[in-house]
């Protein structure tokens, strides 16, 4: 790099007017300064090490210094320059500033230990800085020469995620939560569940019997609800997530504490489906119409009224839907994220897994199954990210079709081995009466009053499985 590390002096300043362009922003003798405090006095390292790391310093040498501080402290040795020396005797970035001297003209530089963790931080934000700009070099480089296949807007979604991440790393949150404050959070879970009329701890799926075997969506879940096609996933899924919505905007009208609303502002991504679809599957169950009707426009009067008054009084419900196909991991999470900034949404949707795109741009021969353990990972990941549920929805392998027992099991998750393991939670949707359709005998067989008789008992009905469920197993 061009800037070396200028020996210490009695002037630790970094001098001077300065050439006549822009630095990047750092600071040598803060560095400097807190090396020195931590070789004086060890104990120093501990206010820093959680979230400084080497390559946050801006002069290398000193990111190799800290290194090997560190890793001196994990075998519970000493860090001193006598001890240092060894390690840097052949440092040709420690030469130029005067060889293994330098490490005790280091410590002579000590600022206090009562400042470390100040100087940590100022080390670490500028470095923050440096990536900040980075960023932005990279968006105007981009942005100038872009390749043809890599619109605009893909640009804006990939330095949003940057910077999300950036903003992320910039937290200084994690780490350890002392046992009362965990307790206290669990206790203030089951209060809200024990003062909610439903006894919910999470989000409502507005389905009575699904509330009661969940509690509720939970904040930081990954659910997967699965099934094979015609079982009605993407039906239930836009109940729960509309009944979710619906919970929030009536609470808000009512004036409740938000704080306390077991509703969600609710951001759909619906890969399948376009947007429409999912409205008016919505309008069909609010008004009481058929969606056959609505399709075919066979309405009367009345009927069209009806569609009328239930759109005005559903257009105020927080439920965004997003229905572009073929979206990354990397777009949903960054969507999703930027709704979360500027509309609060506490609940995400995925329709469905199995065609979220990878982060890769590579072949057809690509490994399918890594693809969907990463995407499995960065639902959860964005799960913890948000602090929100996610429920995203997945098919199962044919596997199904080739049992007696058509009910679903763990292995039948498609890619199963990823999403099993990702998944705080695993819901599988069942309808017999798929299958029993499927075994109709002709009116004429001697078989056929008994399967009628079987067919209307399990007519509408659909079997909610709870194969994996971390809170209550």
């Amino acid at each position: 790099m061009s800037d070396k590390v200028t020996p210490i002096s009695d002037d630790l300043g970094e001098g001077g007017s300065g050439p006549g362009y822009r630095q990047s922003p750092r600071s040598l003798e803060i560095e400097q300064a807190l090396l020195g405090a931590i070789l004086v006095n060890n104990l120093a390292a501990d206010k820093v090490r959680e979230f400084l790391l080497p390559e946050h310093f801006f002069e290398p040498v000193h990111g190799r210094i800290y290194d090997a501080i560190l890793k001196l402290l994990d075998r519970s040795q000493t860090a001193d320059p006598a001890k240092l020396r060894p390690y840097f005797e052949k440092d040709e970035g420690l030469e130029d500033v005067g060889g293994t001297s330098y490490l005790v003209r280091l410590a002579a530089s000590a600022a206090t230990i009562i400042n470390a963790e100040d100087y940590g931080r100022t080390i670490y934000d500028l470095a923050l800085r440096r990536e900040l700009i980075t960023i932005g070099e990279d968006m105007v480089l981009t942005a100038f020469d872009s390749p043809i296949d890599h619109s605009a807007s893909d640009q804006i979604e990939a330095a949003e995620g940057q910077l999300f991440d950036l903003s992320e790393r910039g937290a200084f949150e994690g780490g350890f939560k002392a046992f009362s404050r965990s307790l206290s959070e669990a206790v203030d879970n089951i209060q809200a569940a024990y003062q909610d009329p439903g006894h919910l701890s999470g989000i409502t799926t507005g389905l009575t019997s699904i509330n009661n075997l969940i509690g509720g969506l939970h904040k930081s879940d990954l659910v997967i609800l699965a099934g094979r096609p015609s079982m009605g996933k993407t039906a239930l899924a836009t109940n729960m997530a509309f009944n979710a919505a619906l919970r929030y905007y009536e609470d808000k009208i009512a004036g409740k504490d938000m704080t306390q609303s077991k509703g969600a502002v609710v951001a759909f991504f619906s890969l399948e489906m376009s947007s429409d679809q999912l409205a008016s599957r919505i309008l069909a169950e609010r008004s009481g119409i058929p969606s056959s009707k609505m399709r075919t426009g066979k309405l009367n009067e009345e009927q069209f009224r009806s569609i009328a008054r239930a759109a005005q009084e559903l257009e105020d419900v927080p439920l965004y839907i997003d229905d572009t196909p073929a979206l990354t991991i990397a777009q949903i999470k960054t969507r999703a994220r930027r709704l979360k900034r500027q509309h609060g949404v506490s609940l995400v949707v995925v329709d469905y897994l199995q065609l979220v795109r990878g982060t890769g741009r590579g072949t057809a021969g690509d490994n399918r199954v890594q693809e969907i353990s990463e995407i499995s990972r960065g639902l959860k990941n964005l799960a913890k990210d948000l602090d929100l549920p996610v429920l995203a929805l997945s098919q199962l392998s044919r596997a199904v079709e080739a049992r007696d027992n058509k009910r679903p099991l763990l292995s039948d998750l498609r890619e199963s081995g990823s999403i099993e393991q990702d998944a705080d939670m695993v819901l599988f949707v069942y309808r017999e009466e798929y299958y029993k359709e499927r075994d109709k005998p002709k009116e004429s067989d001697a078989a056929f009053d008994k399967w009628q008789e079987e067919a209307d008992e399990i007519f509408g009905r659909a079997e909610i499985i709870v194969s994996k469920h971390h809170r209550h197993s």
